[in-house]
């Protein structure tokens, strides 16, 4: 007989299980329905398992994403025997100077480039996101500023690692970025970003999140590649290049050759592309597909990576050669993804 309350019941739980997985991600690894209102936080390169869980501590709370990416990325920064923070590589006379960015759910943003003896560079971009009417600090008067809100000046003093690296790089001082070198899966968890003969790479972390309200955040923070030209800057402090956010839409970070990823505003690329209908990763890889249509013979040379997060929380990530990975985590999974790549 029929009974219209069980085919109602019926219906809107079939209708509510769509609703939560409403697609197949095209990635080959293991499929997670990505739901609103679930937590979950992806960075760049296996530094990212680490870096996940500070931002985890925040997440896992009901804590805004905003707090959790600066959170994650601290972890990352303070690692003194890593690729990011004032243990990193020199530049080519010989001090680290350190680059990062944060952007929250409202588009409100900060930025910090060229900072000296700081510890915590997205602590201070996150200040002068919410302290000062700019969005970009550099230099002494990055310093300055962050001087004046408590940040203590660290000694300027090379790490053992880099010291070595820099001795060996002194060598020869040839600029040659290594592709692949900061996936530290090949050198131990947290190895230094430098290979014996002192050659060089770019180091980056970039991580976005979306919180349990479903509300979108990013950071990005860096030492830059190792024996730069003094002043050089990269994408990784550059909102709309090495991150992005929109709240509506999505979010993105970029790593690798930061001069390719500023040439096609890399992470706001990505997340226009989400605007137009297309999944993380299909986003991803249409930003990379442009670099390798500007590099042409060139791309073999250089590494780029993007990871994406879409405001119904699917996520992905792409790459120009193959040994890229992120990290993800949520409430039941944590784990690395080697990502897909075009050579």
């Amino acid at each position: 007989m029929f009974n219209r309350r069980k085919f109602v019941e019926a219906s809107f739980l079939s209708s509510l299980g769509t609703f939560i997985n409403p697609f197949k991600t095209s990635s080959e690894e293991e499929f997670i329905p990505p739901v609103l209102g679930k937590p979950v936080v992806l960075s760049t390169w296996d530094t990212g398992i680490a870096a996940n869980k500070g931002a985890w501590e925040v997440l896992g709370k009901g804590g805004r994403a905003l707090d959790a990416v600066e959170a994650g990325v601290m972890v990352t920064e303070s690692s003194q025997n890593c690729c990011v923070g004032l243990g990193a590589n020199p530049d080519r006379d010989g001090f680290v100077t350190l680059d990062a960015c944060i952007m929250d759910e409202f588009s409100n943003c900060g930025s910090v480039a060229f900072l000296e003896r700081i510890k915590h560079p997205i602590s201070v971009a996150r200040r002068v996101m919410e302290k000062t009417p700019h969005v970009m600090l550099v230099g002494s008067g990055a310093q300055q500023f962050a001087v004046a809100e408590g940040f203590p000046l660290e000694k300027q003093e090379l790490s053992p690692e880099a010291k070595q690296a820099y001795e060996n790089w002194l060598k020869k001082s040839e600029y040659k970025p290594v592709v692949n070198i900061e996936n530290t899966k090949s050198h131990g968890p947290f190895a230094p970003q430098y290979l014996e003969n002192g050659e060089l790479n770019h180091d980056t972390i970039g991580m976005i999140a979306m919180d349990a309200k479903g509300n979108l955040s990013g950071s990005c923070t860096t030492s830059g590649m190792g024996f730069k030209m003094r002043g050089r800057l990269g994408d990784s402090p550059i909102i709309g290049a090495g991150l992005f956010v929109d709240n509506e839409i999505g979010a993105a970070t970029a790593t690798g050759q930061g001069e390719d990823v500023i040439r096609i505003a890399g992470s706001h690329t990505v997340v226009e592309l989400m605007r137009q209908g297309l999944s993380p990763e299909q986003a991803c890889k249409k930003a990379v597909e442009r670099i390798l249509r500007i590099k042409k013979d060139k791309a073999k040379e250089i590494q780029i990576g993007f990871i994406a997060i879409k405001k119904n929380g699917e996520y992905g990530g792409y790459a120009l050669q193959k040994g890229f990975s992120f990290a993800v985590k949520t409430g039941n999974v944590e784990k690395l993804v080697q990502a897909k790549s075009l050579i």
